[in-house]
C-alpha cells in the first residue's frame, strides 16, 4: 500500500528529536487489523518514551514511534477475522507497543472497539485511556462503591478527569486535588470538591475509601489518607525516583495502612466497548484541551509536559 506519515524520534532527547517521517504502511496477518487513524492521544507515557526515562523497556533500536492509543476506522481486515467490517469507525489501543501516531496502524482485533458514535475522533480519543483506565482502577482494582469517599490526585488531567467522572458515575462521593485555575472545570465533571494542590494541605483532606493517585510523587503521604479498608490504585510511577517509588509500592503490601495497588493498562475489546457506551450514554463527556496537527507533536508534549491540562492534548492525523 505504499508509504504514510508517521511521528518518529531517532534518538532520545528534548521535544525538537520528534519529526513527522515515512515509513511503510504496515502489512497485516490474518489476524489482524488494519486502521486508518484520524487521531491520537498525547499521554505522559510519550514524555517517557521520548526522553528515555525507561529505556531499559524502550531499548535502543530506532526510529521509534510515538503514541499508544488512536481513533480512525477499518481500513482492511485479515482472512481470519470475523465480525470486523471495512469503513467500521472504531477506537482502540497498540498494547504494550507505539507508533498510533502515524496514517495506519495494524492491530489485534482485540484491541479495537467501534468508537462512540456521538463524538469526534478528536473527542474519541480524549476519553479513551482515561475512560479504561479510571474503569480499572475504580471499578475493577479498587471495587470503589457508592457513597464512598474518592480522592482523585491530579484530577484535571487526561486520566484524572475522566476519572472524576466515572467516579461520579459510580456513585462516590468525589474530592479532586488539580491546579488553581482549573478548580470549576473538575467540578464541572462532577467533582463534589475541587482543591488547589499547591495550597491544601493532605492533612487537611480527612479519610478516603479510595485514592487514585494519576501523579506518581509523594505517594507514601498520600496513602496516610486512607480510611480503615481504604485502597489506593496508582496509575503513574515516580520515574524520578524509580527504587524509593518501588520500595513504596513494594513495603505498603507489608506494613502500614492500605497497600498500593499499581497497574499498566492493557484494555481489551470488551472495556473498550463499555467505555463507549458511558461516551454515548452522556456518563463520561470529552476532555479535549488542545487539537494539534501532527508535525505539532512537539508542542502538544512541550504542553503537556508544563502542567495545568484540562482533559487531553490530541494530534489530529487526517
Amino acid at each position: 500500500m505504499g508509504e504514510m506519515k508517521s511521528v518518529l524520534f531517532d534518538r532520545y532527547g528534548p521535544p525538537e528529536v520528534l519529526y513527522v517521517g515515512r515509513r511503510p504502511v504496515p502489512a497485516i496477518g490474518p489476524d489482524e487489523v488494519l486502521v486508518r487513524v484520524c487521531a491520537a492521544g498525547v499521554n505522559g507515557g510519550d514524555l517517557h518514551d521520548r526522553t528515555g526515562k525507561v529505556r531499559l523497556v524502550t531499548g535502543r533500536a530506532f526510529p521509534k514511534g510515538c503514541g499508544i492509543d488512536f481513533a480512525g476506522e477499518v481500513a482492511g481486515v485479515g482472512a481470519s477475522v470475523r465480525g470486523v467490517r471495512e469503513g467500521r469507525r472504531v477506537w482502540g489501543l497498540l498494547g504494550r507497543r507505539t507508533g498510533s501516531m502515524a496514517e495506519y496502524v495494524a492491530v489485534s482485533p482485540r484491541r479495537i472497539a467501534p468508537a462512540p458514535d456521538n463524538l469526534t475522533p478528536e473527542e474519541a480519543v480524549s476519553l479513551l485511556a482515561g475512560a479504561t483506565t479510571a474503569l480499572t482502577a475504580l471499578r475493577d482494582k479498587a471495587a470503589l462503591q457508592p457513597g464512598e469517599r474518592l480522592l482523585v490526585r491530579g484530577g484535571s488531567g487526561g486520566v484524572g478527569s475522566v476519572a472524576v467522572q466515572v467516579g461520579r458515575v459510580l456513585g462516590a462521593r468525589v474530592v479532586a486535588l488539580a491546579g488553581g485555575r482549573n478548580l470549576d472545570f473538575v467540578r464541572g465533571l462532577g467533582a463534589e470538591e475541587a482543591l488547589d494542590h499547591r495550597t491544601t494541605a493532605l492533612s487537611a483532606l480527612g479519610r478516603f475509601d479510595v485514592v487514585l493517585d494519576t501523579v506518581g510523587t509523594e505517594q507514601a503521604r498520600v496513602r496516610r489518607l486512607l480510611a480503615p479498608g481504604g485502597r489506593m490504585v496508582a496509575v503513574a510511577p515516580d520515574l524520578d525516583r524509580p527504587l524509593a517509588w518501588l520500595g513504596t509500592v513494594l513495603g505498603s503490601a507489608v506494613h502500614g495502612k492500605g497497600r498500593i495497588r499499581f497497574f499498566s493498562g492493557n484494555p481489551d475489546s470488551a472495556l473498550l466497548a463499555e467505555a463507549a457506551r458511558l461516551a454515548e450514554h452522556g456518563d463520561i463527556v470529552p476532555v479535549v484541551d488542545t487539537v494539534h496537527p501532527l508535525d505539532g507533536v512537539a508542542d502538544a508534549q512541550r504542553a503537556l509536559a508544563a502542567g495545568g491540562v484540562r482533559g487531553k492534548h490530541v494530534v489530529r492525523v487526517r
